[in-house]
């Protein structure tokens, strides 16, 4: 039994032993902390920053008869450097077309030129850049983007008026108004509330409208006029023209007026001459006119005859057409290039400028109609318009133009604001 309890208590020393009152065994002596040293270096001082480039900067425009060569000396550019900036643009840039009015902007450092930039609008720069010792020339190049938009305009007395009362630029009047040519005045068709719709590609430069495109689709509702719609089609001739919803092109031979903005002041028929003040008949249309407005022929022809200093009619000429028409424009300033008897002119050409010569009272274009050797009066001509399309093609023309049709067709959304007094 003795020898039992000396081995039970030895399994018991030997396992750690249960007594409470007994001493843990005393954990390893932690190692040694031993202090790091980092040496912290001070930040170096930032360099100096650069001296400011300083640039002497001189403006000028291109003065009337003077060439550019002229315009940079006169801005201080010597002779030798003149040398420099003519052989940079080698091939760049055409020095026999400078015009008045380019702007010239010239850039120098320590003396020498830096750059020189030649500016004519917002699409044509010429750019002169100094790299090392040489100057090297280059046509900036300019990002347009086309936007097609649809502007809808409310008419209180002129479309003119109505393109800036709309925020638009007015050169888009003219664009409209040769579209309507062949069925619109624009003086005396026009009425106030008359409305006008008009699909049209916008052209943008940094965000600024630079000019208008392509006109796709003319749509007019007039007191005066009734409904126009007009879309552009390129027809399976090959030509480009406007047709209304049914095919039907707005092309006639002959066009409302020889002038695309027309006010008449004296019509066909008998009056007082305002010179002689005797009553007499008046053989056309009399058109008022600002000097040198292009006149466009009325319809195809072949010039017959080209007058010069007329004490009557001045300088004038006339159009042989069709179906025995003749056309006369008379008091013309001048005629446009290569106008003379036997040439052939399309409709919409410009063949003349107006003026005040001859036995005139001011500046305008007489017009005149004559059929069988007779004059007649330019409103009262009737005239066909061109043929329509085929029955084979009118499902062409229907697919191309549906999308613009749905356009030309929507709501019109334009309206008078009353005028504050």
């Amino acid at each position: 039994m003795r020898h039992w309890r000396v081995a039970a208590l030895s399994v018991v020393l030997a396992l750690g032993g249960c007594d409470r009152r007994s001493s843990p065994v005393a954990p390893p002596a932690p190692a040694p902390v031993v202090p790091v040293v980092v040496e912290v270096k001070p930040e170096p001082p930032p360099p100096p920053p650069a001296p400011p480039q300083i640039l002497d900067i001189k403006v000028a425009r291109v003065a009337k008869n003077k060439t550019l060569a002229v315009t940079l000396n006169d801005m201080g550019v010597g002779v030798d450097e003149l040398k420099s900036v003519t052989a940079a643009l080698e091939g760049v840039f055409n020095f026999k077309k400078v015009r008045a009015g380019d702007q010239v902007r010239l850039s120098r450092q320590d003396g020498r030129i830096e750059t020189i930039e030649i500016r004519r609008s917002e699409l044509d720069e010429w750019t002169v850049r100094r790299e090392g010792e040489r100057l090297v020339g280059a046509k900036r190049a300019v990002e347009v983007e086309t936007r097609r938009a649809t502007v809808d305009l409310a008419v209180r007395s002129s479309l003119w008026e109505a393109m800036s009362e709309a925020g638009e630029n007015p050169n888009l009047a003219g664009e409209i108004a040769d579209v309507l040519a062949w069925d619109i005045d624009f003086y005396r068709d026009v009425r106030k509330g008359d409305k006008i719709r008009v699909i049209v590609d916008k052209d943008f430069v940094h965000g600024r409208l630079l000019r208008y495109g392509q006109i796709y689709g003319v749509r007019y509702e007039g007191g005066s006029v009734g409904s126009k719609k007009l879309m552009r089609y390129t027809a399976l001739s090959g030509e480009t023209t406007f047709f209304d919803e049914k095919g039907t092109s707005a092309k006639k031979p002959f066009l409302k007026t020889p002038l695309k903005f027309v006010h008449i002041t004296s019509h066909f028929g008998g009056r007082t001459n305002p010179l002689s003040g005797y009553h007499q008949e008046h053989l056309g249309l009399d058109l008022q006119a600002e000097p040198g407005t292009p006149v466009w022929a009325v319809g195809d022809g072949v010039v017959t005859h080209v007058v010069y200093n007329d004490p009557g009619g001045g300088n004038y000429l006339f159009l042989r057409h069709a179906n025995g028409y003749e056309t006369g424009y008379l008091h013309l300033s001048r005629f446009a290039d290569g106008i003379h008897p036997g040439v052939r002119v399309a409709q919409k050409q410009v063949i003349a400028f107006t003026g005040s010569t001859g036995m005139s009272t001011g500046p305008h274009l007489h017009y005149a109609v004559k059929k069988g050797g007779y004059f007649m009066n330019p409103l009262a001509v009737k005239l066909p318009r061109a043929e329509p399309l085929s029955a084979k093609e009118l499902p062409r023309f229907q697919e191309k133009t549906a999308e613009l049709s749905s356009l030309i067709n929507a709501e019109l959304v334009a309206t008078l604001v009353p005028r504050e007094e």
